[in-house]
């Protein structure tokens, strides 16, 4: 479904990227890992549109999108999270998950202005399908409440609410665990396991190990900018170069 070849980005001529290459399958979970700074987040931005790549192709469904803009790659079909919380404080959760359908509410302001009866059918099924992400996500109850009071790991799902509510094809998860408890980690992840279930495509930062190596179906891994390595969760997890990369250091201070 998404595909990156030989990906690089600069910053004042340092490489936060180098030739990145590797493919997302469709419906499946894949995982990317790699030490902090180790250039994921850049990564995400790249392909959601936030940063423009130095160099190399990335091309989503066939169709090359390095050069998009983000508003442009969301109408793809791809949505994302932030490794930060992007929660409107003021805004109701309801009103939050409604601005992932932005891009289905329509662009006319003649329509917005008179009213018409198609738009306010529209307007109502857009709703109805933020209550069922709600629902999903188990927010119903807060639905009225401002996003501001929220506890963090409610803000976390209300994000994950946010990214899923428009049935994009491809959903990209920055640290969507980072903060939880244990507990909360453990809904996120069966979260994450019924939305592969039902035929989402995800790509999934994060630096819990042992979610990732429960839950993801293939794990990519950044050092430095580079790929170093892209397997199962098994044979990641036997890698003399992650090892030394990533897991060895993770367990040396574990």
């Amino acid at each position: 479904m998404l595909q990156l070849k030989h990906v690089s980005k600069n910053f004042g001529g340092l490489p936060a990227l180098s030739e990145v290459t590797f493919g997302v399958p469709k419906g499946q979970l894949t995982a990317l890992i790699g030490p902090n700074g180790a250039g994921k987040s850049t990564l995400i931005n790249c392909i959601t549109g936030v940063l423009q790549p130095s160099s190399g192709n990335i091309r989503f469904q066939e169709r090359e999108i390095a050069a998009l803009p983000a508003h442009q790659i969301s109408r793809q079909g791809i949505s994302r999270t932030f490794q930060n919380l992007k929660v409107f404080s003021r805004l109701t959760v309801l009103e939050n998950i409604l601005t992932g359908l932005t891009c289905e509410g329509g662009d006319s302001m003649i329509m917005a202005m008179l009213r018409l009866p198609h738009l306010r059918h529209r307007e109502r099924q857009l709703k109805l399908r933020a209550m069922e992400a709600l629902d999903r996500f188990g927010l119903t109850d807060k639905a009225n409440w401002p996003a501001g009071i929220l506890a963090y790991g409610d803000k976390k799902r209300v994000e994950l609410a946010r990214a899923t509510v428009s049935r994009p094809q491809l959903i990209l998860l920055d640290e969507p665990v980072a903060g939880l408890n244990a507990e909360e980690t453990a809904t996120v992840g069966e979260q994450l396991r019924l939305l592969r279930s039902s035929g989402h495509t995800m790509l999934l930062v994060e630096h819990d190990m042992a979610l990732v190596m429960d839950i993801a179906d293939q794990v990519v891994v950044l050092d430095s900018g580079k790929c170093i390595a892209t397997g199962t969760p098994g044979e990641v997890r036997q890698n003399p170069l992650v090892l030394e990369a990533y897991l060895g250091r993770m367990d040396a201070t574990a």
